[in-house]
């Protein structure tokens, strides 16, 4: 059930028969304590036109504290900059125009969305930290737990993000055991197609002709197979396009999506857009990634410090040092100052991945004993449970990707 708080009678029945017949609309302050303390794990509480900026963001800064799972809406017909940062800081969710009745209902959606996430139990894993994926809808079609969205972030660009994802994704399908779903979400410059060589047919950007009414035969007609268990949904091939892809159509295609697959990757651009924080709000696992130079754990740091305005849990996070190992003159006990967290895990340097990437194949795929496949799935492992796949031992004197090298990317 939704809390509305809004001063104004008549606005407060408008707002209330848009959102939720049933919404407990609250005029003063002292009526919103009294509603909260009712019942506390409520999860939406709608703040009004009529409703004081500074009570909102006062309001959603307390209650970051004090129930998480309790998402925040401010309705706002001129967000500017400036309010938009202050809501930031302030741990509002969402802030929409209450003139665009739909623009409110979709921000409420994704609030409610995040709010049913938070107060979900964790994942259940054996006591070594290494148990079997559980049962999805997806895998046994019995319409059980959905599967699981696992998003790679990286606010700097050449971290190696592409090369995580793809060999995180082919690591997850385990040679067809599970499915799985790559979704670049770089829609001016996503990598994904050129990293794996595929030639998309259709992709993210054809979902818009389908806003609103995408359905999962809409959605597989965009999808673009890699390998048994591997599909993909690539990003525009030019960038013009990429900006008819919204927040809205972006959390559409991860709802239906977790529902079709046992796992959904989502790679990611280097900066927090609309796309990005609509997959944040959905996101189970998010895989942080820095690289063992100043500038990137510097930005690694900073997005840490955003995804906590933003109210996105530490205990989802995953902070990954990709390239760990670099003879760049920083020690472990450097990397942990600057990003203030201790990375959770490690994928070492090689000159493979770039050749792997120029071939098409993702290391996971062509050589999956190599050092860095099992740091991948050694990840996959450790944070998100999955099963562990059967892997070939090395043989020796393989010849070009496939022979260890040791350097930098």
């Amino acid at each position: 059930m939704t809390v509305l708080y809004e001063p104004r009678p008549a606005e407060a029945a408008r707002l209330a028969a848009l959102l939720d017949p049933a919404a407990r609309i609250a005029a003063d302050p002292h009526e919103l304590a009294a509603l909260l303390a009712a019942d506390p794990g409520e999860p939406l509480v709608v703040f009004g036109p009529g409703a004081g900026t500074a009570e909102a963001t006062a309001f959603a800064a307390e209650q970051r504290l004090r129930g998480p799972a309790t998402g925040v809406v401010l309705l706002r017909a001129d967000a500017g900059p400036a309010l938009l940062r202050e809501a930031l800081r302030a741990g509002i969710r969402e802030i929409a125009d209450p003139g665009d009745p739909q623009a409110v209902r979709q921000a409420c959606e994704r609030s409610l969305e995040l709010s049913r996430h938070l107060a979900a139990a964790p994942w259940p894993g054996a006591p070594d930290g290494q148990g079997a994926l559980p049962a999805t809808g997806a895998e046994d079609g019995s319409g059980g737990r959905p599967g699981r969205i696992v998003t790679v972030l990286a606010t700097k660009g050449g971290c190696g993000k592409t090369a995580i994802a793809t060999n995180l994704a082919v690591t997850l399908a385990a040679g067809g055991r599970h499915r799985v779903l790559l979704v670049d979400l770089d829609v001016e410059f996503g990598d994904v197609a050129i990293a794996l060589q595929l030639t998309p047919e259709r992709g993210l950007a054809d979902a818009v002709a389908m806003a609103d009414r995408l359905d999962e035969t809409g959605l597989r007609s965009l999808l673009t197979s890699y390998r048994p268990g591997l599909e993909t949904l690539l990003a525009p091939l030019r960038p013009t396009d990429g900006e008819q892809i919204d927040g809205a159509l972006v959390g559409e295609v991860l709802r239906l999506a977790r529902g079709m697959f046992d796992y959904v990757v989502v790679d990611t651009p280097p900066h927090f857009s609309d796309p990005v924080l609509a997959a944040l709000d959905l996101t189970d696992h998010l895989l942080v990634l820095s690289a063992p130079d100043v500038l990137t754990l510097k930005n690694t740091r900073i997005a840490l410090e955003t995804l906590d305005l933003l109210g996105q849990p530490a205990e989802r996070r995953v902070v990954t040092l990709n390239r760990s190992g670099s003879p760049v003159g920083l020690t472990p006990q450097d990397v942990e100052r600057v990003l203030k967290v201790p990375p959770h895990a490690h994928v070492p340097s090689s000159a493979d991945v770039p050749l792997s990437l120029n071939r098409g194949v993702p290391l996971a795929a062509g050589d999956p004993a190599h050092p860095v496949s099992r740091a991948v799935a050694d990840l996959a492992v450790r944070h998100l449970h999955a099963v562990p796949a059967q892997e070939p031992r090395r043989g020796r004197g393989r010849r070009g990707l496939l022979r260890r090298r040791d350097g930098r990317i």
